[in-house]
């Protein structure tokens, strides 16, 4: 097992707070949790002399923590596939993901994964957290989705995302092709979403599921047949939009899975899924300002949406 050492000098105005506070404040990417371990393991001093992590520290005093690195796995290699780079610095990347890419290696997957690809276009400067099949990867989009996906390139910008997923501090909106059309322009769901308990492999409105909330509005209707949605998530289970707009009885085009029925639009060809992420707005995990980026729909969605204007 490796080992990182780190060490800080306590200066003044710092006497009196607890250790691993302090070191927590200074070392921003190390978690707790490793802290924590390496004051278990009487790893941690001041001025040579080994610690708890209720210390309380005097100015001056030089701290000191080795830290166990965990051992680094075989994860994916980098392949050069093509991507669509919105944005990108030190500590993220947001891609314009195309439908048919899936988000992580998983059971079945190929080398053709959005981490396969960025792994090579940043040459492996990926957060590790989720190593290794899952580095960088803060969220994720189905395989059919196409749109906006923020990665992390850093360990801190990582769990600083993370935590702004779980706060809700984030705004992600999505366009929708829907089978029929709402009577009214706008609405709000808030039914819980858990595994389908019949079928395992899809995900359904159950009392027992996790709180899942989104609103929609429709953008344009296409005669009694199709409308465009727009959905604003404010939680994200698995096929969260899937299965609200499915269990309002209407499904999205393309999604046999919840309920799309390809005879109700004969004559039309719905290549896959017809969602799209279209916006993304986060708080810069270093920075902390707000940044926001918008991707109008591919070509796919776009030419479904015309077949369905002149069908109107």
């Amino acid at each position: 097992m490796a080992e990182r050492v780190i060490e800080y000098r306590v200066p003044e105005g710092e006497a009196g707070v607890r250790a691993d506070k302090l070191f927590a404040a200074a070392f921003a990417d190390v978690s707790r949790a490793r802290l924590q371990e390496a004051f278990d393991a009487g790893r941690v001093s001041c001025d040579g002399v080994v610690i708890n992590r209720r210390w309380k520290v005097v100015v001056g005093g030089l701290l000191r923590a080795a830290l166990e690195e965990p051992e680094v796995l075989a994860g994916p290699s980098a392949v050069a596939l093509p991507l669509e780079i919105v944005y990108e610095d030190e500590s993220i990347v947001v891609v314009n993901k195309s439908s048919g890419m899936v988000t992580h290696p998983g059971s079945g997957t190929e080398a053709n994964t959005l981490v396969h690809a960025l792994l090579h276009h940043c040459a492996g400067r990926l957060s590790t957290v989720g190593a290794p099949d899952r580095p960088g990867i803060v969220h994720r989009l189905d395989k059919e989705t196409s749109g906006l996906i923020v990665v992390a390139k850093t360990d801190l910008a990582h769990h600083r995302l993370v935590q702004a997923f779980s706060e809700r501090a984030t705004d992600k909106r999505y366009l929708a092709l829907v089978l029929g059309v709402p009577e009214r322009s706008s609405g709000s769901i808030r039914e819980p979403i858990g595994r389908h308990p019949v079928y395992r492999t899809r995900m359904a409105v159950h009392p027992k599921g996790k709180e899942a909330h989104t609103d929609w509005k429709v953008r344009e209707r296409f005669g009694p047949r199709v409308a465009l949605v727009e959905c604003r998530i404010h939680t994200g289970r698995t096929h969260q939009i899937r299965v609200h707009m499915s269990h309002l009885k209407y499904p999205l085009l393309g999604d046999p899975t919840y309920g799309f029925k390809a005879s109700r639009l004969e004559g039309i060809e719905v290549p896959r899924v017809m969602l799209h992420a279209t916006e993304l707005e986060i708080p810069h995990p270093v920075t902390g300002k707000r940044v926001s980026f918008t991707v109008e729909p591919p070509a796919d969605f776009e030419r479904v949406q015309k077949g369905m204007s002149q069908l109107s």
